[in-house]
């Protein structure tokens, strides 16, 4: 029985690589990964506008593989702003955020979990996360998702290898997820909706920037309101 689960392991994660293989080749053939960055989040914004219907279905598989592939989420997430404007960037921006996050979640708890229990046992990282869900459950979920401590796809990994259940990994992170894409959908969209009207340019601008703010503030809150040991580690006090 152990030989077959260690088979069927091997299997999995076999595969998994050849997915993962796969999906790297045809992004670099279509040259998505020069296009992922800051300088060129226009060229983006171009591209998607110029598929049309399917966009907003291609940005949120885009948001999937970033999340799967450890590409970088800002210009993504202001990419949702400026292709879709600040409300549907918003909407597709939090969909494909969580369902990226989920994916990691899945592959590293069903998929590839030998290869990910590889990366934990050189990353204090995961071991910090598990001994938070141990400790504190979904509620190092949240404050993991709303403070800055982790990068956000190595979380995405790590909870994989948490006891936390599906269900509450997704409902807690897409709630926890959304004021960050709702920031950065908005000060993206104040760009392209706010275009001949400079009341509606500032508005949008002045959305988006107050609810970095109070993002920026919730360290600070939580930190004055929890024992979470992973707070007092990473943010010693001076």
């Amino acid at each position: 029985m152990a030989n077959k689960d260690k088979k069927a392991n091997w299997i999995k994660l076999i595969v998994a690589v050849a997915v993962i293989v796969a999906v790297v080749a045809l992004m670099k053939y279509f040259g998505l990964f020069r296009y992922v960055s800051m300088e060129n989040i226009m060229n983006l914004k171009a591209w998607i506008d110029g598929l049309g219907a399917i966009g907003p279905l291609v940005y949120i598989v885009l948001f999937i593989a970033a999340c799967l592939f450890f590409l970088p989420g800002l210009p993504i997430a202001l990419l949702g702003g400026l292709a879709f404007g600040p409300i549907l960037g918003t909407v597709w921006a939090s969909i494909g955020s969580t369902l990226g996050a989920t994916a990691a979640f899945l592959v590293a708890r069903y998929v590839a979990r030998d290869m990910v229990e590889g990366w934990a046992q050189s990353n204090p990282v995961f071991k910090k996360i598990d001994d938070g869900v141990a400790a504190q459950g979904w509620r190092m979920l949240m404050i993991t998702r709303l403070v800055p401590l982790f990068p956000f796809n190595i979380q995405n990994y790590a909870y994989g290898l948490t006891k936390i259940g599906l269900p509450t990994y997704f409902l807690v992170s897409w709630i926890c997820m959304l004021p960050g894409a709702i920031a950065f959908t908005f000060m993206g969209g104040s760009i392209v909706s706010g275009q001949g009207n400079l009341g509606k340019t500032f508005m949008y601008l002045g959305i988006g920037a107050v609810v970095f703010v109070i993002i920026s503030l919730i360290p600070g809150w939580i930190k004055k309101r929890s024992k979470l040991a992973v707070l007092e580690e990473e943010n010693p006090p001076k």
